[in-house]
């Protein structure tokens, strides 16, 4: 079973990569925010759950996010691996992610990080925003306060993974199929 996290702040490129990739390495995709939505609509235990912090306006727990996780993996255990997406977001999600996937005989493989300049992720997500009609992609300030969210709370994951050799940065501008190309080398370097 090969593991891999897709890295990067928001505007790099992680879903149109992700896409290519789990084409490419027949791997299950495991997006937290689908994990989420689809719980919730089967009313779950963990749905329920997450419904109560929701109503609340709170973010949902790491324990409950992480059992979501692992109910995604014991129905898709003939994966030949996941490539997770969005998650995790912080050191702790991590080492719980880290626990997780040990109970399970298994790690994360490899972390590639999709690094993009500041002004590029600007610019990618007021054109995503053109044509998505999401709010959040159509105002400079909120865009440049995710970014600074992701450079305090997410980027520290790169140091983590850099200690345990799993973290492979990829530049994330150019053309996309030269950054698949150079997502797969990335890939089947781990993997060999």
């Amino acid at each position: 079973m090969f593991n891999l996290i897709l890295f990067g702040p928001p505007g790099a490129g992680k879903g149109t990569q992700s896409e290519r990739l789990i084409a490419q390495y027949q791997l299950a995709h495991i997006s937290t925010g689908d994990l989420l939505r689809a719980e919730r609509k089967a009313g779950t235990e963990l749905g329920e759950q997450a419904n109560e912090y929701i109503a609340k306006g709170e973010l949902v727990p790491d324990a409950v996010v992480i059992g979501m996780v692992r109910n995604y993996i014991v129905d898709h255990r003939e994966a030949s691996g996941f490539i997770f997406d969005g998650f995790p977001r912080t050191v702790a999600q991590a080492e719980a992610l880290d626990s997780m996937l040990h109970e399970f005989d298994a790690r994360i493989d490899a972390v590639l990080g999709l690094e993009v300049e500041e002004d590029e992720l600007v610019k990618r997500l007021l054109l995503r925003g053109q044509s998505s009609g999401r709010a959040d992609d159509q105002d400079e300030a909120t865009i440049r306060n995710r970014f600074q969210e992701y450079m305090n709370k997410t980027l520290p994951l790169q140091s983590f993974y850099s200690e345990q050799n799993k973290y492979h940065g990829v530049e994330g501008m150019g053309e996309i199929e030269s950054i698949f190309d150079s997502l797969c080398q990335q890939i089947d370097r781990v993997r060999s």
